[in-house]
């Protein structure tokens, strides 16, 4: 099967995203336990999706099969950055934040260092928020960009009240 995994992900990485989601969909269906297909296939569609622009396998179908491989492999960080990228694609703001949200806690409990992912999800935070074209000022939006701010300074080192202060001296 490992022969299998390794001819999916070659099509994976060049592209070939139809290609590759017909192996994974072997894999899936040989060894319906094992996450790494789930999240290839996943990722294959969403790239299809993304990339291609097909919209030939629905967006909540996608959604299933991301939540099977986290469901198989729930200490997988990678998996659950992927859906959160995933959900942000698909304008689900509050869903994608709130799996960000998740692996900061993963990461911090395996003491893993994910603040360069948050830095990248506070700037798709924003693009999102601004696809939905509801303003910043939307009280509904609001605690979406705070948490998008938050992100993006700790990317850069700082805490919020840090970034605060230095944003608010004089100096």
């Amino acid at each position: 099967m490992s022969d299998l995994i390794q001819q999916a992900g070659m099509a994976l990485s060049s592209g070939q995203f139809t290609e590759a989601m017909a192996l994974f969909e072997k894999v899936r269906e040989a060894e319906p336990d094992n996450a790494v297909g789930h999240y290839g296939w996943a990722e294959a569609a969403f790239m299809r999706l993304s990339m291609d622009m097909e919209e030939d396998v629905p967006a909540g179908k996608i959604m299933q099969v991301y939540k099977k491989a986290m469901q198989l492999d729930e200490e997988n960080l990678e998996y659950v950055a992927s859906f959160a990228n995933f959900c942000l694609d698909c304008g689900r703001i509050p869903m994608a934040i709130k799996e960000y949200q998740r692996l900061e806690k993963m990461a911090e409990l395996n003491e893993i260092p994910v603040e360069d992912t948050l830095f990248d999800a506070s700037r798709l935070i924003v693009d999102a928020i601004e696809r939905v074209g509801q303003g910043r000022d939307n009280p509904m939006i609001q605690p979406w960009l705070r948490q998008a701010l938050v992100w993006a300074v700790g990317g850069l080192g700082y805490s919020a009240e840090d970034a605060a202060e230095v944003l608010s001296s004089d100096e």
